[in-house]
């Protein structure tokens, strides 16, 4: 396949300088070589509007078909406040599918007829697994096409694109073109530019995450345009015009133009203009220009200017009514005066959105109305694709005419759903939301699930499924709301028992209960209806929430009775597994485990994923919490297949799945397979937050990254979210105890318990970990103060760990489900209760021993944090040869980890106590220096002083300062006295006379 080129249709036909971006365009060359080399690399280019994006990005495309790479470039547009999905990638595919050179490729994969349009409708329902799937199939299709020839991937204007685009921008370079393809052999031969507005990114626009994701990747760079500097302007304003110019009207552009490629050259195109002096606004400069035009040719322009950035020739042909001949008269003014320029596909686009914008504002009132009526019923002529319904919403809208805008954007909402993308799907429903009572009731649309209660339920769930689980309770209390007393009566329980089921997702458990009561008394139990079973099935689940166990499993097993009369199977599953949790032995008893395998099949068999979703998870979260969390991966990999198959990925059993995996691979000691789960996730679900980052970050604490602070707090923010409260308790409790000391680390333990604590006064199984961690800086400074004979204090944190330990007790006892907490939250506390008596009375042999034996079968990490503890406390004892054994292990474990800070522990620790020598075949050199840190060893031990190791050295005193520095610190030492003598007993230096140092 040759080398193609596809060109921004924004790119001016006339040459014209670049100046002042070479520094830009080398380092995007060196992207671009990198790429042809294999090493797939992608750049973010930022810029203010009118600062020369577009004409850096068409340079640095030419050069690379100059180079021999295809050139593909997609752009996004302003529609408002709701897109069309994928919009850049179907402008891309458009491209492809009309040069007939890459029908070979493009027929193998079905993602281009999806994504255009032209395959099979799939109908209404949510295609299964099709979010994946397009995903992954788009990654495939790029792949292949760098495979034949080197790919460069432009992409313009970000801050317009569609969420779905961002969704599909995040994946492509987090988990698909960036990575090395299998066999190892280097990545694609590809470079992705991607260019936005910086100065449109307001503090809540939606790019403004991506962003903050894409930057971490290791193949994704920041690329900022300036402003030119005034000679560069200068150097560009000379260069535009052949005729000599008056110095002071180069000055005055200069000034004006404020280093601003795109101003520069408007204000020099109008500085012959009659009306004389230069205005100060761009907007003002635009329409002088455009004033200059013919009257057909502005009348051309301000109906482009309706259309968009781009129109087609046919479309704006129709809506402007002038003859051909006209048209293209007045077309090739504009194009002639460069505030048009023609693109593929017969379409003419602005040069600059600036110009477009300008155009668009000077608009009367009517005149905008009626050019944006004329486009919607052009779009809604024969012919025209399922696509433009979101385009056709937005005209209707502008052109106020709202019932035909709720039409369309019912359309749209239609559309998105059928392409995998709730987020507009929801947006598009929420506009239909705005326009209804706008609406003659004549007027609406007709027909099943088309009435305004059953449209917010919907809503809601294309909001749930977009991961707005907020939002989603909003539209369900407003359907709430708008029941009236001629509302049917199920549907009045159906809202009521759904608002319940959303509440219970945002932790507001007793209005969950609430409304779930009254969901259940408006229908009668007998003759039982599929209504009343369900709404029977939420307020089991909503009773148990509040402590109600005794309601929970009466309304349970009346309703299971109910189920099976009416062979409602998905009903019977999700009833089983509610009895499953309140069995009196807990879910991981043997007749739980028959509830929840039973419930698993009849939820397969009816096709309810939901709750074939919870049964899977359940039996995960069981064995997580048994002990075994090598058996809960099985289930999770079953639950996560179906949730993709089913395009449930957002909902919320799979984000609990998603948050056990990377939680079991933690605990299991694989580190590096759960951050890279993590970032797997997050490219596929970026609404995830903390079920995908909370395994991710307590890696990272394990591995000392003090960075995570600042990102635990970060969850905090926004909406109340439990599951990002819960990471947050954890790393932020975890980080006090270990950098902040005992005071710091109890009162972020009772701020994260009070925090987590729902509105029932239930404290969370959690409170066991956070006491322990919170506990062993409380132990510390218990110690601390009985050695320097301080009693008062040693009293007081004494004091304090009993208050802190009985909450825990408390809640291993009694979980969450009512029964004790598994052999998990066992080890938890007895962590606490070794750490409880050596605040009390001192290290316990015992009580460590106890607390190892717990972690043996479970989380390695604290483990390995637990044999550290056990080895000092066996060292108090003067039991050197164990100290030394459990030492070693832990050591063992946490060099595999990587988990510096643990490492440098138990390193201080085998020196301090001598024990690299106790352990039997343990023998091995603890403390590891550099090269350099040797010859500063070495002089120190003859008694230098950091100047004269400076000169000896031929590195500064303040180098050698830090050298000695990091010297005390590896080898434990409080002096530079001590350091030499640890060094010598260490064998790190070997004394002249063999013997060791006086």
């Amino acid at each position: 396949m040759s080398p193609t080129v596809f060109a921004s249709p924004f790119t001016s036909p006339f040459a014209r300088p670049l100046v002042g971006r070479d520094e830009e365009l080398t380092r995007l060359s060196g992207v671009l070589e990198r790429a042809r080399a294999g090493e797939a690399r992608a750049v973010l280019v930022a810029g203010d509007a009118g600062v020369g994006k577009t004409r850096v990005l068409d340079e640095t495309a030419a050069r690379a078909v100059g180079a021999g790479m295809t050139v593909l470039t997609g752009h996004c547009v302003d529609l408002g406040d709701v897109g069309l999905p994928y919009l850049p990638f179907t402008e891309i595919l458009g491209a492809l599918a009309a040069d007939e050179r890459f029908a070979p490729v493009l027929a193998a994969y079905p993602v281009v007829d999806r994504l255009l349009g032209t395959g099979p409708d799939t109908g209404t329902e949510r295609d299964s697994g099709g979010r994946l799937r397009l995903f992954e199939g788009m990654a495939g299709l790029l792949a292949d096409l760098a495979r034949t020839a080197p790919l460069l991937l432009v992409l313009e204007d970000l801050h317009w694109a569609d969420q779905s685009s961002r969704d599909l921008l995040r994946f492509l370079l987090s988990r698909g073109l960036l990575q090395r393809p299998s066999g190892g052999a280097g990545t694609h031969r590809l470079a992705v530019l991607a260019s936005y507005r910086a100065d449109d990114l307001h503090r809540r626009h939606p790019l403004r995450p991506l962003l903050a994701e894409l930057v971490r990747l290791p193949g994704v760079d920041r690329l900022e345009l300036r402003p030119l500097a005034d000679p560069d302007v200068t150097r560009l304003v000379r260069a535009l015009e052949e005729r000599p110019l008056p110095e002071a009207t180069v000055r005055s552009i200069v000034a004006r133009a404020e280093g601003n490629a795109f101003y520069a050259e408007e204000l020099l195109a109008s500085a012959g203009a009659e009306s004389g002096g230069m205005p100060s606004a761009l907007a003002d400069v635009l329409l002088i220009r455009v004033e200059q035009l013919s009257e057909t040719a502005q009348l051309v322009l301000r109906t482009a200017a309706v259309a968009g950035r781009r129109v087609e020739h046919d479309l704006l042909r129709d809506a402007v009514g002038l003859p051909e001949e006209e048209l293209e008269s007045a077309l090739r003014e504009a194009v002639g005066r460069q505030l048009l320029v023609p693109g593929d596909g017969r379409t003419y686009a602005f040069r600059h959105a600036l110009a477009r914008e300008a155009v668009y504002a000077d608009l009367l009132p009517g005149e905008r109305s009626r050019l944006h009526g004329a486009f919607a019923r052009l779009l809604a002529g024969p012919g025209r694709r399922a696509e433009t319904a979101a385009e056709r919403a937005h005209h209707h809208r502008e052109s106020h005419a709202p019932a035909a805008a709720l039409t369309a954007s019912l359309e749209a909402a239609d559309h998105a759903r059928r392409l995998g993308a709730p987020a507009e799907e929801w947006h598009h429903l929420e506009a239909v939301l705005d326009l209804w009572a706008t609406v003659d009731a004549a007027a609406r649309p007709s027909g099943e699930g088309t009435d305004r209660v059953t449209l917010m339920l919907r809503a809601s769930a294309a909001a749930a499924h977009a991961g707005e689980a907020h939002r989603a309770v909003a539209l369900n209390r407003a359907a709430l709301a708008g029941i009236g007393r001629d509302t049917d009566t199920e549907l009045a329980a159906r809202v009521r028992y759904t608002l319940a089921g959303t509440l219970m997702g945002v932790d507001s458990l007793r209005a969950a209960f609430g409304y779930s009561s009254e969901a259940l008394e408006m229908i009668p139990a007998e003759p039982p209806t599929p209504t009343w079973v369900w709404a029977a099935a939420t307020h089991v689940l909503a009773a148990r929430q509040v402590g109600d166990t005794g309601t929970a499993a009466r309304v349970a097993r009346r309703a299971l009775d109910a189920a099976e009369r009416l062979g409602l199977a998905d009903a019977q599953a999700d009833l089983l597994i509610s009895l499953a949790n309140l069995e009196e032995g807990g879910r991981r008893s043997p007749g739980a485990r028959t509830h929840l395998l039973r419930a698993r099949e009849l939820a397969r068999g009816s096709g309810n994923a939901p709750v074939e979703l919870r049964a899977l998870f359940t039996l995960a979260i069981t064995a997580y919490e048994a002990g075994d969390p090598r058996e809960s991966l099985p289930w999770l990999a079953e639950g996560l297949d179906r949730a993709r198959r089913a395009g449930l990925l957002s909902s919320p059993y799979p984000l609990e799945m998603r948050y056990l995996h990377l939680l079991v691979l933690y605990t299991l000691g694989r580190w590096d397979e759960c951050l890279r789960t993590a970032e797997t996730d997050l490219a596929v679900l970026p609404a995830a937050g903390g079920y995908a980052v909370g395994a991710a970050l307590y890696t990272a604490l394990g591995r000392g990254d003090r960075a995570v602070v600042e990102q635990a707090r970060a969850l905090l923010e926004g909406p109340e979210d439990w599951m990002a409260a819960l990471v947050a308790s954890i790393v932020l409790t975890d980080a006090a105890a270990r950098w902040d000391g005992a005071e710091v680390a109890v009162a972020q333990l009772r701020s994260s318990v009070e925090a987590l604590t729902d509105d029932a006064g239930s404290r969370p199984d959690a409170v066991v970990r956070l006491t322990a961690l919170a506990l062993a800086p409380v132990a510390d400074a218990a110690a601390t103060a009985r050695l320097t004979g301080d009693e008062a204090a040693a009293g007081r944190w004494a004091k304090v760990a009993g208050e802190l330990l009985e909450p825990a007790r408390e809640a291993a006892l009694r979980s969450e489900t009512g029964t004790p907490q598994g052999p998990e939250g066992q080890a938890w506390l007895a962590r606490a209760e070794a750490e409880g008596v050596w605040a009390v009375a001192g290290p316990d042999a015992a009580a460590w021993e106890k607390a190892v034996s717990a972690f043996a079968d479970g989380d390695v990490y604290e483990l390995a944090r637990c044999r550290l503890r056990y080895a000092e406390a066996l060292l108090a004892a003067d039991r050197r040869e164990e100290a030394a054994a459990e030492a070693a292990a832990a050591r063992e474990t946490a060099l595999r980890l990587g988990a510096a800070p643990l490492l440098e522990r138990l390193d201080a620790l085998i020196r301090r106590g001598r024990l690299g020598d106790a352990a039997p075949g343990a023998r091995h050199r603890s403390i590891a220096l550099t090269a350099r840190e040797e010859d500063v060893l070495r002089l120190l031990a003859l008694g230098r002083s950091n100047r004269q190791i400076g000169e000896e050295l031929f590195i500064s005193g303040k180098t050698a300062s830090v050298h000695v520095s990091n010297i005390l610190a590896k080898v434990g030492a409080a002096s530079r006295t001590e350091a030499v003598a640890i060094a010598y007993r260490e064998g790190l230096l070997v004394p002249e006379s063999g013997g060791a140092p006086g």
